[in-house]
Order: structure tokens, then sequence, then C-alpha cells
């Protein structure tokens, strides 16, 4: 069976206990193929995961860096669709318990504009800025009203600040604001620009912006959807951007988009499983069909994790996972000076690092223990090769997190025999359970010193404890569980989709309409879609293929009808389909309109060979033919842009070989 495993910033790029997840996950289930559709932030990022056999290909989707490439033909279409900008703002701004229908209509219309226009462009445009900054100003006293409080003295970063006479202030959205916020969307947005991914099923492995991949794979190629979700996104998004780079407006837009998001993709799975109960709660509040829910606990292999028989001889804290701001280590070091009072010869060891482009994160926490004066007693000494040498570092193992799903460091640790120090977030209370450690309260120093403290002075507490957990750990959380649910589901799942109807799946850009929507069980307000392919815009559906010159369909004037133009070149003496261009039907008594023309360059191009029907040329969104970027050549390379003649691909279209569009006759001459 074929699955694609889709989510952001995780698998293979990245480090962490969701990519820890993804590798147990592909192999142990050697008898699937897996295709990773992970979301990556310039797609120059490395892999830090050596992929199993069972890995058939890897198609990361950037979200930053370079436009995605579009078909040909969106680069000539001059449709504008200020009506589909003008729905989804009104949808996001509309309140978040209302109109979650509309966004799923939207973001079908969305996905479809995507494969068959230029997205990237729509959302880039003057036009996507006016829209937002008017919606922002017909509706924003209803989104934010007004607050008082005292005014400051005028200064600078007043910009999109409003004081009144009584001294009230409310934050106003600025032009600057619209600007950003389209850019957030129309990147958010690019995973539905790229060929949707072909499988049996789609494992989402983190919501939001994950799931966007497998919308487009469900919506185009009808597959099943799996969405597992180990932390809960939106509650991790809230978190992120507690103080953003952006202004608040943008930060209110964004977050709005997101939850939708979320809860589109709880309505579009098929089955929904968490890593924990915890993360089951959240998700029913924010609209996920309880009855599709299934709790799947991550596990550990206990051969890997044996029990740990002797201790370090100085008293030991150890922590181990990715230093980020979400793991809160600003805590744990406040937490260990505390301990060091009671206990001066106690260490903290402290392993693992920070992901790229997190590093000041890691220079933050190291000044810190610096000011605290315990820079010698803890250490940051990096990943460490086999992460069991890190619990066996320690007299016990802490976590001290914000927020987390269900965390491998607690279980392996727990697998390992040490009793754990954990705060009571996410599923890990689940975890620990009632004697298999102590949980405290999270950004709590003075609580999270006190445990350390009992089970440091403690060594039968400790022991006690270190054989409960490891007792919890084999009958609770082992990987063959886990695994075993998953290939269930695969199965399940995967029948239900027909052979032939994946064999016989249109390519990128030709399908047929889309059904009707189908009411379903959802509550109120929500509506399911059954699945189906995406459908070309009707105006290309009813083109006309010239040179059938002779008989042209009738049109009115103020019909909008296209019809594609073969271009002709001096080496090119038979017309092909495959490289045209789309010129405004010309129809007699039409007055010359300069406003709504521009010239286009005629490509001059030797004949090519016949090409099938599913292959469809495409351009850099937003570049021309002639101007698509290049490395420069190497040492004892030639360009051949530059020694092309005239009429070989990549020369530039000379001016005079432009050509504006009223001139029809002449340039069918």
């Amino acid at each position: 069976m074929k699955v694609a495993l889709t989510g952001e910033g995780t698998y293979p790029h990245q480090f962490g206990g969701v990519s820890v997840w993804c590798d147990q996950l592909v192999r142990g289930l050697p008898h699937h193929d897996f295709t990773l559709v992970p979301l990556v932030a310039t797609g120059n990022e490395p892999m830090r995961w050596q992929l199993p056999d069972n890995v058939t290909s890897v198609r990361p989707i950037p979200l930053w860096g370079r436009p995605p490439t579009i078909p040909w033909r969106a680069r000539l279409a001059r449709r504008r669709d200020d009506s589909l900008l003008h729905e989804l703002i009104d949808v996001l701004l509309s309140p978040p318990a209302q109109a979650q229908d509309r966004f799923t209509a939207v973001m079908h219309e969305l996905f479809t504009f995507a494969q068959t226009r230029n997205l990237h462009a729509a959302l880039s445009s003057e036009n996507a800025v006016r829209l937002v900054s008017e919606a922002w100003r017909q509706r924003w006293p209803d989104i934010l009203p007004e607050v008082t409080m005292a005014s400051p003295a005028a200064g600078a970063g007043d910009e999109g600040q409003d004081y009144g006479e009584a001294g009230a202030k409310r934050v106003v959205p600025t032009l600057g604001d619209a600007v950003v916020a389209m850019q957030l969307l129309e990147h958010a947005l690019r995973p539905f620009s790229h060929p949707p991914v072909q499988a049996d099923v789609v494992h989402v492995v983190t919501n939001g912006l994950g799931a966007l991949p497998a919308f487009a794979a469900k919506w185009r190629y009808g597959l099943p959807m799996l969405v597992t979700e180990h932390g809960v996104y939106m509650r991790e998004q809230y978190l992120h951007l507690r103080r953003p780079e952006f202004g608040w407006p943008v930060k209110d837009l964004y977050l709005r988009f997101l939850r939708r998001v979320c809860t589109l993709g709880y309505h579009e799975a098929d089955v929904i499983t968490p890593g924990n109960v915890y993360n089951k709660r959240w998700e029913a509040e924010l609209g996920a069909d309880e009855s599709r829910v299934r709790t799947v606990y991550n596990g550990v292999d206990p051969a890997i994790f044996p029990v740990l028989s002797e201790e370090p001889e100085i008293p030991t804290i150890s922590w181990a996972g990715r230093i980020d701001p979400f793991k809160d280590l600003f805590t744990l070091l406040r937490a260990f000076s505390l301990v060091v009072r009671e206990i001066p010869q106690a260490r903290l060891r402290i392993f693992g690092s920070p992901p790229q482009g997190g590093e000041e994160y890691l220079q933050d926490c190291q000044s810190e223990a610096a000011d605290l004066g315990i820079s010698e007693q803890a250490t940051f000494e990096g990943r460490v090769p086999e992460i069991r040498d890190a619990y066996a570092a320690g007299h016990i193992v802490v976590l001290c997190s914000i927020t987390e799903g269900f965390p491998y460091t607690l279980i392996e640790a727990m697998a390992c025999g040490r009793p754990c120090v954990a705060t009571n977030v996410g599923g890990v209370s689940e975890a620990v359970g009632d004697d298999a450690g102590i949980v405290v309260p999270p950004r709590n120093p003075a609580a999270l010193a006190d445990a350390c403290l009992r089970l440091l002075r403690d060594d039968g507490l400790r022991r006690t404890m270190g054989a409960a957990a490891r007792e919890r750990a084999l009958e609770h959380f082992t990987v063959d569980r886990a695994i075993s649910a998953f290939d269930e589901l695969y199965t399940s799942l995967g029948g239900d989709v027909p052979a032939a109807v994946r064999a016989a799946a249109p390519d990128a850009g030709f399908a047929v309409t889309a059904p009707q929507p189908v009411t379903g069980g959802n509550g109120p307000d929500i509506t399911v879609r059954a699945a189906h392919w995406i459908a070309l815009p009707p105006e290309e559906e009813s083109t006309l293929m010239l040179p059938k010159l002779a008989t042209p369909a009738p049109a009115e004037t103020d019909e909008d009808v296209t019809q594609i133009l073969p271009v002709l070149g001096g080496q090119w003496l038979a017309s092909d389909p495959d490289h045209t261009i789309i010129l405004p039907r010309m129809v007699s008594g039409t007055t010359f309109d300069p406003d709504q023309t521009r010239p286009l360059p005629v490509l001059r191009l030797p004949a090519p060979e016949l090409a099938g029907e599913d292959e469809i040329a495409a351009v850099p969104a937003g570049g021309r033919a002639d101007e698509q970027s290049a490395e420069p050549p190497g040492e004892g390379e030639s360009d051949e842009r530059e020694q092309a003649p005239p009429n070989l691909p990549g020369s530039s279209s000379p001016a005079d070989a432009t050509t504006a569009l009223p001139r029809l006759k002449e340039a069918m001459r």
C-alpha cells in the first residue's frame, strides 16, 4: 500500500519527538511504501534522517523562497477574481463559530484556482491589499472594541494607535498590516499550487498548514485522510504568536485563518488519532467529530531502552530534548539554582540542540545560567549519539515544557526505569500516572525544585518510582502497539479507494466538475463535501483550438470568451497546441481599449516532438519564459542563453517581436 505522509517542519528535515515517531512508523511498516511531503522553509534544508528503503520519494514543499511553478496558461490568464478574495477575507473576519462551511467552499475554490491559475500573484496583488484594508475599515469596530487606558506621550512606535479625548486606545490596522497579512496568507497557501500527491492513504502528522497537501490529495483523487496530532497545533500557535514580529491586526487575521484550517482538517479527516486524551478534548473544542477519534499513544522499543541499574556518583538531574522556547529551559535553570542552594554538589546536564534558526534561544539560556551563577554546575552538552546515555547521566529526568503532546523523552526515561519530574501539560499526566513520577505546574521553578529535591534525597522513593515507571511503560507504551494500530487503519482506509479510480485520476489541471455538497453529521453550520475532482474554469472548458478559423464561435462583445492561437515562428511550420498563447476573442465592432491590452512576447521555438496531453509547460510564477533565472555557468561551461540564435529556446524576445493584442489580424499573418 502507498501512504503519503505530510507534515510541517518535521521528518525528515528536523529532529524532535514527531520526527522520532515518523521514523518509527515508516520503519515499523516495511510492507508499505511511503511518500514524504514535508512543508519546509526554503527547500534548501538538508535531510537529517537516513531514510529506510520503503521511503520511495520525498517531495518537500517550500513555504518561502521562490514561488511555486504554475501552469503555462496561468501566466496568460487575465481574469480577475475579486469575488474569491473578497469571500476569503469576509469569512476570516467572521466570528469563529460561524461560516465554517463557507470557509470550506472558499478553500476548495482556492485549490482549484491554484491548480489552474496564479494564486501567488492574486494574493500578492495590490487588489488583495485593497480588499483586506477595506474589510478592516468596515468591520474593525466589531472585531476590537475600544479599550480605555492612559494615553502615553506620543513617540516612536505609535503608528496604528488611535488615542481619543478620554485616553481611549484602539489598535487601528495600517496599510502595512494589510500587506503583511496578505503575504502570510500567500505563503501559507503555497501547497495548493503544487501537484497533489497520489497514494492509497494520505496521513497528516501535524494539523494546520501540514494538512494542506492532504486536502489537495483528497479533493483531487478522493483519497482517505488520516490526521494525527502529537501536540495540539492550534494551542501551540497561540503560544508561538504571543509576541509576534508583526502587528496585532495581522496576528488576529492569521490566527483566524489557522484556526479555520485546523477545523477543516478535523472535518475532512476520515479518522483522527490524537496521541493522548488531552489532545482529544482540544480537538472536540475545535470542531472534531468525536465518533471519528481514536487515541493512539506513542510507544518505545523496550529492547532499545533496557533498565538502567546504576546511578551517577554525584546527584544529577538530566534533561534531553530540542532546545526551544516551548521547552521552557529558563524555568529549569531557575529551579536548579534553588536545588544548588540545598545540595551544592548537584549537577544539571542538558542534552540537545536548537533547531535551525533557533540558536539565539540557546545563547539566552547560557546567559541565564551565568546570571544565576550556575554555569559550572549546569552544562549544555549538545546532542548525544545514544539518547539512552542522556537518561543514564542523571538520577532523575526532568521535563519542564509549557506545551507537549505525549513526549518521547518521558516514556523513554520511564522504560529505562528512571523516575521523572514533569510539568502538567499535554498528555504528561496520562503517561506518568499516579506513581511513576511527580507532576508539577508549568512555569513554577519552586515546585519543580521541591520535586527534584524530594527524589534526589530519598533513594527508596526514587527506586520505587523508577520500577513503577518501567512497568507502566511496558504495559501501555510499546512501539508494537502503536505500529499495529496504524497498520490496521491504513488497511481499512486504503481498501476503500478503488484501484481503478486511482489509476484513472486525471493529470494536474484537467479535471471534471465537483458534485454538490452533501450535508454531513458534524453539527450545525458544517458542510462535508464528497470526494471529487477539481474543475477547470468555465472559460477554459469552452475554448476553441485554432486553426479552426473557418467556423468561429459566435460571441457578443460583453461575453468573456477566449480562444487559443498557435504561436508560429520561422522554423515552426505546424501548429503545436502545447505551445500557445491565450488572446481575447476579437469581435467586429469592438473598440480599441489600450487599458485592456498589453504586449506579449512571441516566442520562436523549434518544432517540438509531439507531447502527450498530460504534459503542461510550466514557468515560475510571475516570470516571463525568457527571464527564468538560472545558476551562472561554472568554470569551463558556456552560457547557452547568450550564444543561442534568436529562434532557439533561451533567447530573449526582441522588442520588435511583440505585438499588442488588438492587432490580431497582423499577428496571424
